[in-house]
């Protein structure tokens, strides 16, 4: 282990200060966030925030009185579109649709974004609003916070700015920060602690624990044999880059393909000799597990994994493999046979730094279940499963 270890702390020795700043304060404020406590997001014109499904009546009142601008709702084009029953024509990835005051007393946006509850009864008509100076970065802090991607946002005038903050000891962070969080929570990995956990598949097996500064979010690298040592001259080891899957790799889902890959993977690996099997805190590609449960509602009403994901406001895959290029530099890994069958993941490690010698597939047949879900993988996601 003295390699890994001399290698992080190579890493960390040359991570700026000011990337753990921002990581501590991007983190703290998506805390906030999902608290349901107001945050407020620096920029040319500031804006203060509030998770929409988890601010209460209160939380909106103590928004109003750092502003006397009515909040709006932010959210993704297509769940502004499905709520006003009207297309969205705009330029930007947010959308915002003003709020009648009897919603914000009720609590009704709590609902709003959410297009796998009904909406309450008596909502009256809504609008499409502007959409704030800030708003994307408004939207990526719910997405950090793993929240539905809704925002209550308003603006804040420089002096209630300053009096704000210091009557309401409100988180504040910088916009900038929060947009170039990917790239920083990649540069700010750090290695936590490792220990020897032989598996049954894998007596020879330790496990590394890493987390990005300021973060609950933690990264393992399941280590079998020693293949930070292998010599220059012998193959790349074997890599999977796995993220976790609750239904999957723990229940035992039939959902997805998941646990089956996992343990496929470790079994493989031992019989290779050594390799990695990265387990990345990424769940349901990144959108976290509730949402992804939000995603299995929409699917069963006949979308596709895809189209759920979207239908909520994510993205098709929200997933950093930076994460793991990172973690395999901070071992001292720096050539890789990659057991995969997604193009995204190669490209992820080819871009940290990481030398792609060869791809080995890594195919689960069908049960019945998952079969749908299989087929867009291949069909939309560009897995290769032929």
């Amino acid at each position: 282990m003295t390699g890994t270890a001399d290698a992080a702390r190579d890493m960390s020795a040359t991570t700026d200060s000011g990337v753990r700043h921002a990581l501590r304060l991007v983190h703290r404020a998506a805390s906030e966030l999902r608290r349901g406590v107001p945050v407020v997001l620096a920029g040319p014109t500031p804006l203060v925030l509030l998770g929409a499904e988890v601010a209460s009546p209160d939380a909106v009142r103590e928004l109003g009185s750092l502003t006397p601008v009515p909040p709006v709702l932010l959210l993704a084009p297509a769940r502004a579109a499905a709520i006003l029953r009207a297309p969205m024509q705009h330029d930007s990835e947010v959308a915002a649709i003003a709020l009648p005051p009897a919603i914000l007393v009720s609590g009704a946006y709590q609902a709003l974004p959410d297009p796998t509850v009904p909406p309450r009864p008596g909502t009256p008509p809504l609008q499409a609003a502007a959409v704030p100076p800030g708003a994307d970065a408004a939207f990526r802090l719910a997405k950090i916070a793993q929240l539905l991607p809704a925002v209550l946002a308003a603006p804040l005038s420089p002096a209630a700015f300053q009096v704000g903050l210091a009557a309401h000891d409100l988180v504040v962070v910088p916009a900038a920060d929060v947009l170039a969080y990917p790239a920083q929570e990649a540069a700010g990995l750090r290695l936590v602690t490792s220990a020897d956990v032989p598996l049954t598949d894998a007596p020879d097996s330790r496990v590394v624990a890493f987390r990005a500064d300021g973060s609950a979010i933690e990264h393992l690298a399941i280590v079998i044999g020693r293949p930070e040592h292998l010599p220059d001259d012998a193959p790349a080891p074997l890599v999977r880059i796995h993220s976790e899957c609750f239904t999957g790799d723990l229940l035992g889902s039939m959902r997805c393909d998941c646990g089956p890959q996992l343990r496929g993977a470790i079994s493989r690996i031992a019989q290779d000799g050594a390799g990695v099997v990265l387990y990345l805190g990424q769940e349901g590609r990144g959108i976290g597990l509730v949402n992804k449960l939000r995603a299995y509602r929409l699917q069963d009403r006949g979308l596709d994994t895809m189209d759920a994901n979207r239908v909520l406001g994510w993205g098709a895959d929200e997933r950093s493999f930076m994460i793991g290029g990172t973690m395999l530099r901070m071992m001292g890994i720096k050539r890789v046979r990659l057991l995969t069958n997604n193009p995204d993941k190669i490209a992820g490690l080819t871009a940290c730094g990481i030398e792609v010698v060869g791809r080995e597939a890594h195919r689960i047949a069908p049960n019945g279940v998952n079969d749908d879900y299989l087929a867009t993988k291949a069909a939309r996601f560009g897995h290769m499963l032929d």
